[in-house]
């Protein structure tokens, strides 16, 4: 099946890299844009595309508002170059399905899309290391488990606390992206989590997940 996205930034070289982008996937087509966020809610309102990917700085309506206004019945994806911690956190509150950084580039675009489709929610990796980063330096907060996670389980929290959707999780572990969304429910459901943010939260939290160290340039 083709998936079917809106475009929603109010500059125009910004929608038109994003078209190309991904209409060179054979699997998406772009069928419509939309300069500011009122087109963007009328728009998505008539077209019914599958996916919205929306900036955050609009005219008429901010990309949080149109996520607002939009989800859960719409899939959106937040794409913008402005990274503060309060976007993030009222993004993903009003139902984005992702977060992305413009700056990210096309690969991690395409995968934003991808992860949309298949019920995850994909993050840019450096606000997730930022903010959960953050989250530790802060002191031990979380909750114990509610029942302990097994072997698995751990596995799969670290591989979601780096940022990782069920395609890439899957490969990881050698196991199928649908038994890695399976995991990721009991894994839910055990720490009382609300989404994947969460999870990793939690990763982090207890010292589960860490940052990883950056690969050395080759001589």
């Amino acid at each position: 099946m083709t998936t079917r996205i809106l475009i929603a930034d109010d500059q125009e070289d910004i929608r038109s890299g994003f078209r190309l982008i991904l209409d060179s996937q054979p699997d998406m087509t772009v069928v419509g844009e939309a300069a500011d966020g009122e087109s963007a809610v009328a728009l998505a309102r008539e077209l019914r595309p599958d996916v919205v990917l929306a900036d955050i700085r609009m005219p008429r309506l901010d990309g949080l508002e149109v996520t607002r206004l939009l989800a859960p019945q719409t899939r959106v994806v937040v794409v913008t170059t402005f990274d503060l911690d309060e976007y993030v956190h009222t993004a993903l509150r009003n139902g984005a399905c992702g977060f992305l950084l413009k700056r990210s580039g096309p690969a991690l675009l395409i995968e934003g899309v991808r992860a949309a489709m298949a019920g995850d929610t994909l993050i840019s990796p450096q606000i997730t290391v930022r903010l959960l980063s953050r989250l530790t330096q802060a002191g031990p907060v979380a909750r114990p488990a509610a029942r302990p996670l097994t072997e698995r389980e751990v596995d799969i929290v670290r591989l979601v606390a780096r940022g990782l959707t069920n395609a890439e999780i899957g490969a990881e572990l050698f196991i199928s992206p649908g038994t890695a969304k399976t995991h990721i429910a009991n894994v839910q459901a055990k720490l009382g989590a609300r989404n994947r943010v969460g999870i990793a939260a939690w990763a982090w939290e207890h010292g589960i997940a860490k940052a990883e160290p950056e690969a050395e340039d080759t001589p």
